[in-house]
């Protein structure tokens, strides 16, 4: 391998590692929820915008963020990124108050979106060659997805041994020594967009628009879904969502050209990126909680729970996916992989409430792992196939956003009716574990139809890729790959 070539790889580690500190930090805090509440006083209801106040922020700016690294250079936006996300890791973790902690959650939130949607930007910019692009999307697109479940074992992990501060602490010399290496090893060079000027009434609307989206959703089971201020915050987004798109059909240099929208596989990809995370975030959600609160596992046996799983995952996406899409394109690979995923969810539908990890565990996590290893890099192959060098951060903002919204939703609702479900058992004379158990079956059946849908949609829709098996010719990152639809 050449010198250029060993650097890319060792770019798109340090890229790798970056994004993992984001990826981490989404799921890390949960487990050290209650610690955090019994030493900063939080009440039951302020606690939740310990997560909410990141989640928010993340969700609001991830489409600005990627535009703005297609302006102005996705090193340079990687960079401050990773800035603001350290600083406010550090300040997270010095939190002597409630107030504190959640504004400086709130900033993460932003830095991590910075950071998650220009890595994956950087990574389709440095490797163009079918082969090379297809590996590296398999390794990014296993520290996109599967940090997740890392961040369990290691909050459980850092929380038990340690305290809760250092969830967060523990950013501050990762964060650092990723900037230094950035500096070293990412290209430098100016913003593939350069030359044009950001819409700012288009960024305004569209964050806005978001971050109400986002806030509507996760306060949702609290307020309820029919509540009048949930329903009018969901209908404030969707009116500032249309001022969004009237905006960008007069604007002459829009954040969002919507022409971009009328590419087949783009579109697609993010119906089912939204369809795939929110099955994949309410299995993962509600199968912690079976685990705990009916199997009686700690948080630290919880990650080490999803151990497998993960393990499974990284050796699909690291040594497989890259070879099957190769083989076969983005569509097989694709339905496979998330038809396993349903299969895998599907399995726990079926768990009882005396159940044991051997049997009605970790067959579903064996499966749910390698669907999840060989189905992800696909989509994300499909998402930003269409596009060039210039509007590969937007691509990547508008992928980022579906799976952050699909997430938050197909969780918000799954839990919302299985919460319901256990009600209505309970007031039938079930008992508590019985009851949970009975709403939990129904929360992972709605999470298999939703990964059933989006293999299903992928099957029906989805076209090959520039460069890959099935595709007459062309190479990617092209200006152009694909006529719009």
């Amino acid at each position: 391998m050449s010198l250029e070539g060993r650097k890319r790889w060792l770019a798109l580690l340090v890229l790798c590692l970056g994004d993992l500190m984001i990826v981490l930090d989404v799921t890390i805090v949960n487990v050290a929820l209650p610690s955090i509440q019994a030493d900063l006083g939080f009440s039951e209801t302020s606690l939740a915008w310990v997560v909410n106040a990141y989640v928010i922020t993340f969700g609001g700016f991830l489409l600005l963020g990627g535009r703005l690294g297609d302006l102005f250079g996705h090193r340079r936006l990687f960079l401050i990124g990773l800035a603001v996300f350290t600083v406010a890791s550090l300040a997270c973790g010095l939190a002597a108050s409630q107030e504190f902690l959640v504004a400086a959650r709130a900033v993460q939130g932003f830095g991590g979106a910075v950071v998650s949607v220009v890595a994956l930007s950087l990574t389709m910019i440095m490797f163009t060659e079918p082969a090379e692009r297809a590996k590296a999307m398999g390794i990014f697109g296993f520290v996109l997805s599967g940090g997740g479940t890392a961040g369990v074992l290691l909050g459980g992990v850092l929380t038990d041994l340690l305290s809760w501060n250092w969830i967060f602490l523990v950013n501050i010399p990762v964060g650092a020594a990723v900037v230094v290496l950035s500096l070293l090893l990412l290209p430098g060079e100016r913003g593939p967009a350069d030359g044009g000027r950001l819409d700012l009434a288009g960024a305004v609307t569209i964050t806005a628009s978001l971050m109400i989206a986002v806030y509507a959703i996760v306060n949702g089971n609290e307020t309820g879904w029919t509540s009048a201020e949930t329903l009018g915050l969901l209908g404030a987004s969707v009116a500032l969502l249309a001022v969004f798109l009237v905006v960008e059909a007069r604007h002459s240099s829009p954040l969002v050209p919507l022409g971009l929208l009328r590419f087949r596989n783009l579109s697609t990809a993010n119906v089912i990126g939204i369809l795939m995370a929110g099955g994949m975030f309410a299995a993962f959600f509600l199968s912690a909680l079976y685990l705990q609160q009916v199997l009686g596992y700690t948080p630290l046996e919880v990650g080490l729970a999803y151990l497998p799983s993960t393990v499974i995952w990284g050796a699909s996406s690291f040594f497989l996916s890259d070879k099957l899409v190769m083989r076969f394109g983005i569509k097989p690979p694709l339905v496979v992989g998330l038809s396993l995923m349903a299969v895998g969810i599907l399995l726990l539908a079926r768990a009882p409430v005396d159940g044991s990890f051997a049997v009605d565990i970790l067959p579903a996590m064996v499966l749910q792992g390698f669907g999840a290893g060989i189905g992800f890099n696909p989509i994300l192959l499909a998402a930003m196939g269409d596009v060039g060098p210039a509007e590969s951060g937007l691509a990547s903002g508008i992928v980022n956003t579906s799976f952050m919204m699909g997430g938050a939703l197909g969780l918000a609702v799954i839990a919302s009716v299985s919460a319901s479900r256990t009600e209505t058992l309970l007031d039938s004379g079930e008992s508590s574990l019985s009851a949970l158990t009975g709403g939990y079956h129904l929360g992972f059946l709605l999470g298999a139809l939703f990964a059933g849908g989006a293999a299903a949609l992928g099957a029906a829709l989805l076209r090959p890729v520039a460069g890959l098996a099935g595709h007459g010719g062309g190479e990617f990152g092209e200006p152009v790959i694909a006529e719009p639809e």
